[in-house]
């Protein structure tokens, strides 16, 4: 299995989107306090990261 760059950026998508739905659900479920927003707002942000990856592959 070659690993080239495509295939690099579709691991760490595909890697970001899970950690950003933990974190959403955990900010969501898990803490009622201040403390869910946080957890929400990190999640939001490694999605739009991992949309920017994707967007990126085939393109690099």
């Amino acid at each position: 299995m070659g690993t080239n760059k495509n295939t690099i950026l579709g691991w760490a998508t595909l890697i970001m989107i899970i950690m950003g739905f933990t974190l959403i659900g955990m900010g969501a479920f898990k803490y009622d306090d201040v403390a869910g927003w946080g957890f929400v707002a990190v999640g939001i942000g490694f999605l739009a990261n991992a949309w920017v990856f994707s967007s990126l592959k085939g393109r690099l």
